[in-house]
């Protein structure tokens, strides 16, 4: 896709000062290490477990065939080039040489084909992607033939979950030790919730690598990962928020970064047969008893931006054309629900089901980052007001998504990269089509399957434009889902490093490129 996609992103530098004591800090003149503070996400590095092989490119242990560059473009890596067919069935990859795995092995394209096979056989994720019929090898070309047409299968191969790794070894290590892999870094040591140290990849086909050690630390408390950075604990403090911008106020050893951010906070509602949220008109009101522009620019002092649709401003998809019939409009919310027959006999403040039944919705929620517990929060605080009962159950993110895959709730909040291959196609594939592995919500539109297909098909970046904007519409009519925010991204760092930098695609948090200062 091209950068005319991305309308809005764009990342601000801003020197920032603070009275900032070099006696807490001692760092050795030789030293070639670095720790970055980031919050805890995998309990495995075996990447086609969930969404992990997330981590294992943003340690910068795994690389795709393709990439996306700072302005949201696909570029090479382990592919050099690549073609399809007019109808966009086939697709060729030109295999990069020259190429070795951490352990020395050469990368060829055999290699490059059967990791893949290895992912469409382990991850029920891969269809989302796309439809994989077969693969062949003819010299450096690996040649993809698809039963779906796909127009932007180079955007797909840049989601980590398409990592290349080394298939000749034994792959029941990775899950501990790490996938081999050809990333500037290979894992020394990894402890889940706590900390994974990466070394020098000496076989880097890419140039030289410029650090001996990484230590990837997960500090999920806000204001300890900000406070870790101000002491010098940490170099690099990823996922802080707006309000930490006023504790480094004043200090130009420390610069951050901004990206107006193309992630979306959003609660899916379990529309199941048998599930409270089935109703269209509890849905409805719930959606309207939201007060999300509130919640963003007051709780979040400003670090987000208000939501209505799947897509956020920042990507051009007519988020302001976009009709919101469940705006807020508690009155509305409240005539919504007596019209429904949900009303309050008991006198509790809470309304039970048109059968008479007692109504509690489970919310489901992680807090690894702060704003997921400020919206659920305020969300539970509104909802009581119209006299919607919610229940906030805070669990692990790894134990969420156990939850979300058995449908084990009826509200469940998620934070998801929009554009993970460029445009929207497969964040709206994975999360809206009916027969999506992920789409554990229930939510079922045949237009929406229609147009999704016909998505797929489509290489007219016009014509994609107005589908996208069309099954926008259609999800947010079914009052299908709760959009709660897009927040702004920041990044800070010591000037001790240099070559740190913010992708509007946050698959990489680690590169090559990140060194210490002279």
């Amino acid at each position: 896709m091209k950068n005319t996609l991305f309308k809005k992103v764009l990342a601000v530098a801003l020197a920032c000062t603070m009275t900032f004591s070099m006696a807490t800090v001692t760092h050795a003149a030789d030293a070639k290490e670095i720790t970055i503070g980031v919050t805890s996400f995998a309990d495995t590095l075996e990447p086609t477990e969930q969404y992990f092989s997330w981590v294992v490119s943003r340690y910068a242990i795994g690389e795709c065939l393709t990439k996306f560059d700072e302005n949201g473009e696909i570029v090479p890596c382990l592919a050099e080039s690549w073609e399809n067919s007019e109808d966009g069935l086939t697709w060729t990859f030109k295999i990069r040489e020259g190429v070795k795995f951490s352990n020395g092995d050469d990368m060829t394209p055999e290699m490059v084909m059967a990791s893949i096979q290895r992912t469409a056989d382990k991850s029920d994720r891969v269809p989302e992607f796309f439809d994989l019929d077969s693969m062949e090898v003819d010299g450096q070309n690996l040649i993809f033939h698809l039963n779906r047409a796909n127009a932007n299968m180079a955007g797909s191969l840049a989601d980590p979950l398409f990592l290349i790794v080394d298939t000749n070894v034994d792959d029941s290590t990775f899950a501990m030790e790490g996938p081999i892999c050809t990333g500037p870094y290979a894992v020394e040591s990894f402890s889940p919730t706590d900390s994974c140290v990466v070394v020098r990849n000496e076989n880097y086909w890419d140039g030289e690598v410029p650090l001996d050690k990484v230590t990837l630390k997960c500090v999920d408390d806000q204001t300890t990962r900000s406070m870790a950075l101000q002491t010098g604990e940490i170099d690099i403090a990823y996922n802080l928020k707006t309000e930490n911008l006023v504790e480094f106020e004043g200090n130009d050893n420390y610069d951050i970064q901004e990206l107006q951010s193309l992630r979306s906070t959003y609660a899916f509602m379990n529309q199941s047969e048998g599930r409270a949220l089935s109703d269209k008109a509890l849905r409805q009101a719930l959606l309207r008893g939201l007060d999300k522009q509130t919640y963003c620019d007051v709780l979040l002092e400003g670090g987000a931006t208000a939501g209505k649709a799947p897509v956020p401003p920042t990507l051009d998809f007519g988020f302001d054309d976009l009709n919101d019939e469940n705006s807020y409009d508690p009155e509305g919310a409240k005539a919504i629900l007596e019209e429904a027959g949900y009303k309050d006999t008991d006198g509790d403040g809470f309304v039970e089901t048109p059968d008479g039944d007692p109504l509690t919705l489970d919310f489901v929620i992680y807090t690894s980052r702060a704003e997921l517990g400020v919206y659920a929060q305020a969300a539970q605080a509104s909802l009581k007001e119209i006299g919607i009962n919610v229940n906030l159950n805070t669990v692990s993110y790894e134990t969420l998504l156990d939850m979300r895959d058995s449908g084990q709730y009826d509200l469940l909040i998620w934070n998801v990269l929009v554009a993970n291959t460029g445009d929207p196609e497969n964040y709206l594939r994975e999360n809206w089509y009916s027969k999506s592995a992920n789409n554990t919500a229930g939510y079922n539109n045949p237009e929406v399957d229609e147009l999704l297909d016909e998505l797929a098909g489509t290489f007219d970046e016009e014509e994609r434009k107005d589908l996208i904007i069309k099954i926008q519409q259609d999800i947010m009519d079914d009052a299908a889902t709760v959009f709660f925010g897009y927040e702004t991204t920041y990044l800070f760092s010591n000037k001790r490093v240099t070559g740190v930098k913010m992708y509007p695609m946050d698959y990489y948090w680690l590169t090559k490129d990140i060194t210490l200062a002279e």
